[in-house]
């Protein structure tokens, strides 16, 4: 299987995996054939990207970074949660520590998960999806650090909680296609404050948890705010959350942005290490997630294109490749397997949306 573009989609391309809604019920079976009706229908819902089975893929299997069930439920519980915060009933807006403990025993069961963004992602319902996404990639991080079970729910909660606070700015700024006033953005900015008081309102709430949604966006030079605390004066999970807060947030689609490729997101962190993001957490966030997610198309130095077929976790840039046009522009149905590895003077030019 292999994932494409939904604009690329054809009538009868055969479903590779369930496609589910935000709030769990599924859009459309593995194993259907689309339709003109199907894609027409998936595009008015905002989904830009499917799984299909065909022949250059038939043999590529990917693995989910977290069990289905188990984002749906808690996907579904933060939208309910996030309608309560906004009819200001405090005393239950908020999230079960069941729900992050359901996400923390699947990645201590799966110790070796390199997380692909696209499996975690649902169609639409950017904030809650958003706070799910940095949960997972949090908690996977803080794992590759040794975090114990404790430190694990600590810095879970505030990962999932971390943009609380944008409950209180207005939808029409949130969602603003045109850039922000200067006062407009100044709003923006208290919903790190503005989600601290509500979080720690809540004795359940941990205080290091509630200390994540103030100070996910202080940076690592001291230009962030709302502090402008540098260096180790900002507390690790806020440095954790604040990394993979900045990579989901450019590997997603805005009304205001298009999303842009993994490969993309690491180029920039890379750029911004030890300026905007800790240098040594960097390094390990980078070990965790698919750069060039299985299934996903690429163009080589050499000129020829292919399919991701495994992911190296030593080095994530170089993964194993197979050809499916050569250099020249020919077809190969099932061509040859590159191991980056293994060919150290090639490597991938760029993502390609569509190859085959």
């Amino acid at each position: 299987m292999r994932k494409i573009l939904l604009e690329h989609a054809k009538k009868g391309d055969v479903v590779g995996r369930n496609l589910y809604s935000s709030n769990g019920n599924i859009l459309l079976s593995a194993g259907i054939r689309l339709t003109d009706k199907y894609i027409e229908k998936l595009q008015e819902l905002g989904v830009d990207d499917i799984y299909i089975k065909d022949g250059v893929s038939k043999d590529i299997f990917i693995e989910d970074a977290i069990k289905e069930e188990t984002l749906i439920n808690v996907r579904k519980n933060m939208a309910e949660e996030m309608d309560k915060i906004k009819l200001s009933r405090t005393e239950d807006a908020y999230i079960s520590m069941k729900l992050i403990g359901n996400i923390m025993e699947y990645i201590l069961e799966n110790k070796d998960v390199v997380v692909n963004l696209a499996d975690i992602r649902s169609t639409n319902e950017y904030t809650f999806t958003h706070s799910v996404n940095v949960c997972v990639l949090s908690l996977v991080l803080g794992l590759s650090l040794g975090y114990d079970r404790q430190r694990l729910l600590e810095l879970g909660t505030g990962a999932l909680l971390h943009d609380i606070g944008k409950n209180f700015i207005p939808n029409d700024i949130i969602n603003k296609l045109s850039p922000l006033t200067p006062e407009e953005y100044e709003l923006v900015k208290t919903h790190t404050s503005r989600g601290y008081e509500v979080l720690r309102e809540n004795k359940n709430i941990p205080e290091l948890s509630s200390y994540v949604a103030l100070a996910h966006h202080e940076r690592y030079d001291g230009t962030g705010y709302p502090l402008g605390k540098r260096g180790e004066d900002i507390h690790e999970y806020a440095r954790i959350v604040s990394i993979a807060d900045v990579f989901d947030a450019i590997t997603s689609k805005r009304p205001y942005k298009m999303k842009e490729n993994p490969s993309r997101a690491v180029d920039y962190l890379i750029s911004m290490e030890s300026r905007q993001f800790d240098e040594q957490l960097l390094s390990k966030f980078l070990e965790s997630i698919a750069v060039y997610p299985i299934g996903s198309k690429v163009k080589l130095s050499d000129g020829s294109l292919g399919l991701v077929i495994s992911e190296n976790r030593e080095m994530p840039t170089r993964p194993i490749v197979r050809i499916i046009y050569d250099r020249k522009g020919n077809r190969m149905n099932m061509g040859e397997m590159v191991d980056l590895m293994k060919h150290p003077t090639m490597f991938i030019k760029e993502d390609m949306e569509q190859v085959v």
